[in-house]
């Protein structure tokens, strides 16, 4: 980090940037977010080309519900690093702004890019959600039941995905299958969200 700090802003200025950045990480993971904003902004401020600095803002921005803020320091970090790393996120601020043809783009990015199983899912999540907000459950449900159906070692993602299925299903009214897919979750972790309580409201 240092090393990429210095290249953005001279060796001289990035062990107290690095300090700086390590505190508004500190306050992040401890859920502080209003007290690492104010750290992130300044050192945006001093150092717009550090993409560590621009990444934890827009994260910090996206946990506060500031989506067009957000967006703006996540696209910066793409832009730096040709990451596709916050792409997700960027699609979730997006779709909590209705604006439904960027979530498409950035999943369509997502996609073609294909940097790990675990970011095209978290997308094609975020995508599904989309399509569902703007009433094309089928579609949603399309999006996700043919990867469902590969799953036979689930992780976390996979873990994640189930569930949005499950959700979009009972949306939909296919409560048989909701049933299904809550109780294929329990199976792998009894802890998971709310999926207990989702699978005994359904009867």
């Amino acid at each position: 980090m240092v090393n990429e700090l210095a290249a953005a802003t001279g060796p001289r200025r990035a062990p107290r940037i690095a300090e700086r950045l390590a505190a508004a990480t500190r306050a992040y993971e401890r859920d502080r977010y209003p007290e690492a904003r104010q750290i992130l902004r300044e050192l945006a401020d001093e150092a717009p080309a550090a993409a560590s600095v621009r990444e934890l803002y827009g994260l910090t921005l996206y946990r506060m519900g500031r989506w067009r803020e957000a967006i703006k320091q996540l696209e910066a970090f793409h832009q730096l690093t040709r990451s596709y790393d916050q792409h997700p996120t960027m699609a979730d601020c997006y779709r909590a702004l209705k604006r439904h043809r960027e979530v498409d783009r950035l999943w369509r990015e997502l996609a073609e890019a294909s940097p790990s199983a675990e970011l095209v899912t978290e997308g094609r999540i975020v995508a599904a959600g989309s399509r569902a907000d703007r009433g094309d459950l089928a579609g949603a449900i399309s999006m996700l039941e043919a990867p469902a159906r590969r799953i036979t070692r689930p992780r976390e993602h996979h873990l994640r995905l189930w569930y949005a299925l499950a959700d979009l299903y009972e949306r939909a009214g296919e409560i048989p299958a909701a049933r299904d897919v809550f109780g294929r979750i329990l199976r792998n972790d009894r802890s998971f969200f709310d999926a207990a309580e989702r699978l005994a409201a359904l009867g």
